[in-house]
């Protein structure tokens, strides 16, 4: 018997079409994958679903749970049985949780809003009973913990354990493990899973990580432009990929970038006995505040034209070690130069170098200001510049960045939100290029992107070292991405580099013990598929 049946379901919000006839079913105990590239109304499938719908909202339908219409309910009635009948996980546990509330009182808020006779004092007991089932002990985890106290993974354990406190039947799992590195993103896979199993509670996972969906669900569920283009067991599915749409995301989730031969080596960016230290605070009134350094002793070369990599987990020190490099940040001890230049001149940060520098950051509608137009967006690092080129000169820089990044000029006059994730992060490469920097670091520049939108990143990468010689440092949790992208890496724990050399050396023999684990957490396609290599980047 089907736990959740939505039949023929279409949505339309103020007359604008977002869902067309889905259908699609889960068992008790069982996985459904939910998947496809950002606007496909995966998500909306899924507040659908929960019945939280925008105003201006209209469904045409049915939407079951057990023998209930979700559609036919009161809103009362709904909110009795969100929490009971249906948990749902989000994908930022940041913003899910109430940064001055402890983890203790929010599970228990869940529980006591729908058990309004229980005491207080029960209510926490079965908090912790739950935080305990989702790896979170109380002897390791007080309930007394503030969410800034927690780690990634921790917060979203928190966030599933308020998902599941009251056992639901249901549980929707939104993109629980996009930001997450490998071995956290495998913790929390396991857990999902387990709790599925064991529970007998169906599972709607939402996802665009192939990878991910490969291997952990019993079936999944193809949705493009607000329609499932195709569905079936897991393992049929993917032997018998029949639509073209379907081909594809597999193809990009597999996608290998062709890189240009490295130049013969030549000293570029220098990094020796790095150390970066912050003071903590004091354990006692008159007692001195510690250190913590989250750099420690790092050394390692870039050389002129050459692509490194940097993984590690969250933590690690990876973020702090590309600020000093950056010159946003002052190092206890120990040198960076780049082409023989310190990066900083005393206690101040070398303006000379840092011009020869650029960044692209993770998430690029937030590092642009939605106020400007792109063309003034992308001129913004013409402040490095002692004379920065204007009227007709400016114009033709601006032409010329955004074509190199498959953009045209007729682009520069728009607004950032005119622009798809994939069309924001080719805005941000172009303003990083346009003062011409002989490196750039990518900071986790393709994470939060679809996998076709990524492959053509990555292949746009290729094809920016070929015309400019570029030399970048790309830092990533995603392994298969930096194994596609560098000519070598370096894998960093606990604020130390314990292994580096060429890419394809350390992946394939890791010689660490930490650089093994990483690699075992990263999902990966089973070799079932028969996917050509010459598929479509796109798919329209």
């Amino acid at each position: 018997m089907s736990l959740l049946d939505i039949t023929n379901l279409s949505l339309s919000i103020h007359g604008l079409p977002i869902l067309r006839d889905v259908t699609l079913s889960i068992t008790p105990g069982e996985i459904v994958a939910v998947t496809g590239e950002s606007g496909s109304g995966k998500s909306m499938t899924a507040l659908a679903a929960m019945q939280l719908l925008p105003k201006g909202s209209s469904t045409r339908g049915h939407v079951m749970l057990g023998d209930r219409d979700l559609t036919q309910l009161s809103e009362t009635t709904l909110c009795e049985m969100r929490g009971n009948d249906i948990g749902m996980v989000f994908q930022e546990p940041t913003t899910a949780l109430n940064p001055v509330q402890t983890i203790g009182r929010q599970v228990a808020e869940t529980i006591r809003i729908h058990h309004r006779g229980i005491a207080r004092a029960e209510a926490f007991e079965r908090a912790a009973e739950t935080l305990q089932r989702v790896g979170l002990p109380e002897e390791h985890f007080p309930l007394s913990r503030y969410p800034h106290e927690l780690s990634g993974g921790q917060r979203q354990r928190v966030v599933i354990a308020m998902a599941i406190a009251l056992r639901p039947r249901l549980l929707i799992a939104d993109e629980p493990t996009t930001a997450l590195d490998v071995t956290t993103q495998a913790q929390i896979l396991e857990l999902l899973t387990h709790l599925a199993r064991s529970e007998e509670m169906g599972l709607m996972m939402i996802t665009h990580d192939l990878a991910v969906v490969a291997d952990m669900a019993d079936r999944i569920v193809v949705m493009r432009r607000g329609e499932v283009v195709e569905q079936g067991e897991t393992g049929t599915l993917l032997r018998n990929m029949r639509h073209p749409y379907t081909r594809m995301l597999f193809a990009a989730s597999d996608h290998k970038v062709v890189l240009p031969p490295a130049p013969a080596p030549v000293p570029f960016l220098e990094v020796s006995d790095v150390t970066r230290a912050y003071r903590t605070t004091r354990k006692s009134v008159f007692g001195r505040p510690g250190t913590f350094e989250a750099v420690r002793n790092i050394s390692f070369s870039l050389q002129r034209g050459e692509r490194l990599g940097l993984v590690g987990e969250s933590g690690c020190g990876k973020s702090t070690l590309t600020r000093a490099i950056l010159g946003l940040e002052p190092v206890q001890s120990g040198n960076i130069t780049l082409d023989g230049a310190p990066v900083f001149s005393g206690n101040r940060p070398n303006l000379a170098v840092r011009r020869k520098m650029q960044v692209v950051f993770q998430d690029p509608f937030a590092s642009f200001n939605p106020r400007h137009r792109v063309d003034r967006l992308i001129t913004e690092p013409f402040h490095l510049l002692a004379e920065p080129p204007r009227g007709a000169a400016r114009a033709s820089a601006v032409d010329e960045a955004l074509t190199a990044v498959g953009l045209g000029p007729s682009d520069a006059r728009k607004y950032i939100h005119e622009f798809s994730g994939g069309q924001r992060q080719r805005i941000a490469i172009a303003r990083a290029l346009i003062i011409r920097p002989q490196l750039i670091l990518f900071d986790e520049a393709v994470s939060a992107l679809d996998v076709s939108v990524r492959a053509q990143i990555l292949d746009l990468l290729a094809e920016l070292c070929a015309a400019y010689d570029l030399s970048y440092l790309f830092i990533s949790h995603d392994l298969s991405v930096v194994r596609s992208v560098t000519d070598r890496v370096l894998v960093m724990k606990a604020g130390e580099i314990v292994e580096q050399g060429p890419t394809n050396t350390v992946f394939e023999n890791p010689s660490h013990h930490y650089t093994k684990s990483l690699i075992a957490a990263a999902p990966t396609l089973p070799d079932i598929f028969a996917i050509p290599r010459s598929q479509p980047k796109g798919y329209s």
